[in-house]
């Protein structure tokens, strides 16, 4: 069946490992044969308020089970997160509080909707089963797995053999997850490839408590940010933050390289597999330059948090970078005559430091009304000047006497 297949592809679209692909298969043959929907989990801890575009990753994938009968359980971890995953952590983590975490969910349900069909989504929250177990469930929770098999997460036995301080609740972590599978009776889940453990958790834990499910698992690498190395992260400073303006957003991708742009394609794009792959031939052959490509998913992802500014954000860019005009939001900031140039480059946030300053001033990227600026010691005199940081960074400098 061409149906299934196209399904099935879209669904393995990008992914990183797949266990029990036959279950998906069961589920997209069963949809398309009577219309019986399925049930897919994603978790979100909401630990911080910044989202960014690889947040989104699994978002899009969510989307994609929607097309083809799935129902999201999107799974707001208000519990969960304050006790915080272990995962990819050397060291136990702060516990927040649940004001905290109440606020930073309100940043997550602003959002998830500009990606998933609200009328197949259900949105839970895992305090609504977790904060109610009592304990003699809790007990039986415990009983399910040994501390050999939780040393056995990658994370505890770096921890283990280096002598760090494991805390007990960390160990509770991936089972409080894997029992959210068993309440919500979940046909799949899906997470990040460094989520593995847990994921395997959910499905282990289906079959411990005799649920009738044994929950496929669906894993997504992890988004590489604008320097094309690292994961996208806010600490790493290469990310694009979905809470951004249109045009900052769409600057961000234009600067990320041909080759990480297939990736982007592939896991934030809604653009089809095989549309995709016209695009990559073309840009292959000579049809198209790999900078219209790029153009054109830049504006797909900006649509997507800022409706209707997608082309305005294209011009933007076209009138700041291809005329290498001035911005039209460019930010303001003042100063006071006789200041040090670095102290104003840290000030009005173009750098994080006089010593990044120093750098930047010696490689030429610092420019004064289109001029590079050459001497690290000099200070300002009073007057407004357009103070520029390579192509990206402005800002309408006024120093006062």
């Amino acid at each position: 069946n061409k149906k299934i297949k196209t399904a099935l592809d879209e669904i393995k679209r990008g992914s990183s490992e797949i266990i029990d692909e036959d279950k998906i298969l069961f589920l997209l043959k069963n949809y398309y044969s009577n219309g019986t929907q399925y049930f897919v989990k994603a978790g979100f801890d909401p630990t911080a308020s910044d989202l960014h575009l690889g947040h989104t990753v699994l978002l899009h994938k969510l989307a994609t089970f929607q097309k083809y009968g799935g129902i999201v359980q999107f799974l707001i971890g208000d519990f969960t997160a304050i006790i915080g995953d272990p995962t990819g952590k050397s060291e136990t983590r702060n516990k927040l509080s649940k004001e905290q975490v109440l606020d930073y969910a309100k940043s997550y349900k602003e959002q998830v909707f500009k990606i998933l069909d609200i009328d197949k989504t259900q949105i839970v929250y895992n305090s609504d089963w977790l904060g109610k177990l009592n304990s003699y469930e809790f007990i039986d929770l415990l009983s399910k797995r040994t501390v050999a098999r939780m040393l056995e997460k990658d994370d505890f036995e770096k921890r283990f053999k280096s002598n760090k301080d494991i805390a007990l609740y960390e160990f509770v972590y991936p089972l409080f997850q894997g029992y959210d599978s068993v309440y919500l009776k979940s046909d799949i889940e899906i997470g990040g490839v460094d989520q593995k453990f847990n994921l395997l958790m959910g499905r282990y834990l289906q079959r411990s408590y005799n649920t009738n499910k044994e929950q496929a698992i669906l894993m997504m690498p992890l988004l590489e940010g604008m320097d094309g190395v690292n994961k996208m992260s806010k600490s790493l400073n290469n990310y694009i933050g979905i809470f951004e303006n249109a045009n900052t957003m769409f600057a961000k991708i234009m600067s990320i390289s041909d080759e990480l742009m297939w990736k982007y394609y592939e896991l934030l794009s809604s653009i089809s597999l095989e549309n995709i792959d016209v695009i990559k031939k073309d840009v292959t052959s000579g049809l198209l330059h790999p900078k219209l490509a790029k153009e054109n998913l830049a504006v797909e992802i900006v649509e997507i948090y800022h409706n209707g500014l997608g082309e305005n954000a294209k011009k933007e860019f076209d009138n700041v970078f291809k005329k290498n005009s001035l911005p039209t939001d460019i930010k303001e900031h003042k100063a006071v005559k006789g200041d040090w140039i670095c102290k104003i480059l840290v000030d009005c946030s173009i750098v994080e430091s006089s010593s990044q300053a120093r750098r930047d001033i010696k490689q030429g990227a610092i420019k004064l009304n289109g001029d590079k600026i050459i001497d690290e010691n000099i200070n300002i005199e009073s007057g407004e000047y357009i103070l520029q940081k390579g192509k990206k960074k402005f800002i309408k400098l006024k120093v006062c006497k």
